[in-house]
């Protein structure tokens, strides 16, 4: 009740309120100024001096790198998924007044709206989630929104995959093609005196048929395999030097299965400028890896 006790406080007159960026600190409770403030500026009509909210977004996402503590994506005003929407219905009327959903424009505080491309999408959402990315609407739209919904019934999940969602629209307009094919890949686990030694082989043809085979040690076939990728590539490719991996998950599609279920693994990757997710989907935890690490190469090549 922080925000609501310190609102209904300025309202009765109190002039000073204490607070902490997110919330955060050694005591339960804390106001989180983010917030506060654009509930006074916004909602209740106070001004603030010497204060550009359009900063308040980064300011939340610095704190939270300094401290090491991700803010929470539901936030209002400077999370994620403040003035994020999904379904066709709610699209289609935010392009017609983006009021219907948005109770002030996101660039006050500094967000921005995000589309999420889901099994509930229709043709508003992919017009506006291409116009997000910055890709051209054309005549195919229906389609992409069909192979959207057949690889969701599959497992895919584009919701946080921008980046696989625009490399999987870029092929099916014909405008990339890949840069290179896995043509196999093998592991070996060993475990010696009670440690697991895991090694991966990876055969990898670039797209003039030169054929490259690299192996590497790793912690875990997914972390093995990564590195034999990148080996094999960087002849290639040495621009890849630049990324690596900064998030892993993987998401049980039918818990009913237990070992047997198909998973979904989204991989999210950054070069130090640019940070991007992919996302793979297989009945094999280390195949379904290897699927989004590839879109994730893929990707960074077509970015630079």
């Amino acid at each position: 009740m922080a925000t609501a006790c310190s609102l209904a406080a300025v309202d009765s007159g109190c002039q000073m309120v204490q607070g902490t960026i997110n919330g955060l600190g050694e005591r339960c409770g804390n106001a989180n100024l983010c917030t506060v403030i654009p509930n006074l500026v916004y909602k209740t009509g106070f001004e603030t001096s010497d204060m550009d909210l359009t900063k308040l977004t980064n300011l939340s996402k610095s704190i939270g790198e300094i401290v090491n503590i991700a803010p929470r994506p539901d936030m209002p005003y400077v999370g994620d998924s403040a003035f994020t929407h999904k379904a066709g219905l709610h699209i289609s009327a935010m392009m017609k007044n983006d009021r219907t959903y948005e109770h002030i424009d996101p660039s006050l505080v500094g967000n921005s709206r995000k589309i999420l491309v889901s099994d509930m999408a229709g043709k508003a959402s992919i017009i506006e989630k291409l116009k997000e990315l910055g890709l051209e609407c054309g005549d195919d739209t229906p389609d992409i929104a069909k192979k959207i919904k057949e690889m969701e019934s599959k497992g895919y999940q584009f919701e946080g995959a921008d980046a696989s969602f625009e490399l999987l629209v870029k092929r099916l307009r014909g405008e990339i093609q890949p840069r290179f094919t896995v043509k196999g890949f093998k592991i070996l686990m060993d475990n010696r005196l009670g440690d697991m030694d895991t090694e991966a082989t990876v055969k990898v043809l670039d797209s003039e048929g030169a054929l490259e085979q690299n192996a590497a040690d790793g912690n875990g076939p997914v972390n093995a395999i990564d590195k034999a990728l990148r080996k094999s590539l960087i002849k290639f490719f040495p621009e890849i030097n630049e990324m690596k991996l900064t998030d892993y998950k993987v998401r049980t599609l039918d818990e009913k299965s237990a070992t047997a279920a198909g998973v979904r693994v989204l991989i999210r990757s950054t070069d130090g400028k640019r940070s991007w997710t992919t996302v793979g989907v297989s009945e094999n935890v280390v195949v379904a890896s290897l699927i989004a690490l590839v879109d994730a190469i893929e990707y960074k090549l077509m970015i630079g």
